[in-house]
């Protein structure tokens, strides 16, 4: 109520990305306070053992995690632990730091809650992420790291930045994600061809299976396939060694929207998230569950209640990812999630 009432209408007066940065540091401020720390953590807290599940050798304490972009350099996961969370996944990182695209690049729809993006793959760089996630106190946060290209680097040299990624993480998250499905860095979807496709996840599982502890390779996709390219992500996941897939990442629709029609034109490009992907994300895991009984699937994109938490389960993914939602609904979001879900198990 407090959120919703207080805290969301006085956020909602700043830009997005301000709000975002301006909630996500004083968040992490408030929990360095012991006695405060203590009590938010205590108000956030729900665990039901029934909530628990096991991939890829990996205990994870609920289903909900938090989607990569909400914390690209790490810099608040142990923070956002505290929201309740059983995995997080930071990132997008790249090789090399970039500023990503001009300014004003994030943007709410109230009408739909949903958010248009066009980061571009900002953060600072792998090396950075990996000396943060070296100093971090909490080791038993379950972490992805999702990995990308940079913008100047060709797509004939897209392998040398996710191995150069992948490398330098390995040994400091659990599992990892390909994100070759967002739409705001140039050229970055032609990577989802069958061809360069297989090559890319080719080499980083040759690359894993190197290592003397293999760790999950999952594949991130976007919302936008036809059904002749999802048909080759049905190959792929059957013929290659991936050990799970998310689906999605944000749209480039604007389809079915409420928002003005000047609004978004004068908004222009970028990926839409939140609510308006609630059925297209879903009915995505649902085909892809459809076609393969057995590969891990998170579901992400438009879970915004309890119920669209519950629904995207029902429709095959093992975990959820949350992002929008959280930004619309506050909070206690994960906590209400949890309670929803451990009442229909």
């Amino acid at each position: 109520m407090l959120y919703k009432y207080l805290l969301k209408p006085l956020l909602f007066l700043l830009d997005a990305e301000s709000a975002h940065q301006l909630t996500a540091k004083s968040f992490s401020i408030i929990l360095r306070i012991p006695i405060i720390s203590h009590l938010v953590k205590w108000s956030l807290s729900y665990h039901d053992k029934k909530l628990e599940t096991s991939l890829w050798g990996i205990n994870f304490p609920n289903r909900v995690g938090l989607a990569a972009g909400f914390d690209k350099d790490g810099k608040h996961f142990e923070a956002m632990s505290a929201l309740g969370f059983g995995f997080l996944e930071i990132g997008t990182v790249t090789p090399k730091p970039q500023e990503g695209n001009a300014k004003p690049r994030l943007f709410r729809l109230p009408e739909d809650e949903g958010l248009i993006n066009r980061m571009g793959f900002n953060n600072e760089g792998v090396e950075t992420l990996v000396n943060r996630l070296i100093k971090r106190k909490n080791k038993n946060i379950i972490i992805g790291g999702n990995i990308g290209k940079n913008k100047l680097t060709p797509n004939a040299n897209a392998i040398e930045d996710y191995h150069f990624a992948f490398e330098k993480l390995y040994d400091h998250v659990d599992y990892f994600v390909v994100n070759v499905s967002s739409p705001n860095t140039p050229g970055l979807r032609e990577l989802q061809g069958k061809e360069p496709l297989t090559k890319l996840l080719r080499h980083l599982i040759t690359l894993r299976d190197s290592k003397p502890l293999k760790k999950p390779v999952l594949l991130k996709i976007a919302p936008d396939l036809s059904d002749e390219q999802l048909e080759d992500i049905f190959d792929i996941l059957k013929n290659e060694q991936l050990d799970g897939v998310i689906a999605t990442n944000t749209t480039i629709s604007r389809d079915h929207l409420k928002t003005s029609t000047q609004t978004l034109n004068a908004i222009g490009n970028g990926g839409l998230s939140g609510k308006p992907l609630t059925r297209i994300s879903r009915n995505i895991v649902k085909k892809i569950r459809d076609n393969n009984s057995e590969i891990p699937i998170i579901g992400a994109g438009g879970i915004n209640s309890p119920e669209d938490a519950q629904k995207m389960i029902d429709s095959g993914a093992n975990l959820i990812q949350v992002y929008s939602g959280l930004i619309y609904q506050g909070p206690t979001f994960v906590k209400n999630i949890k309670k929803h879900l451990s009442k229909g198990i």
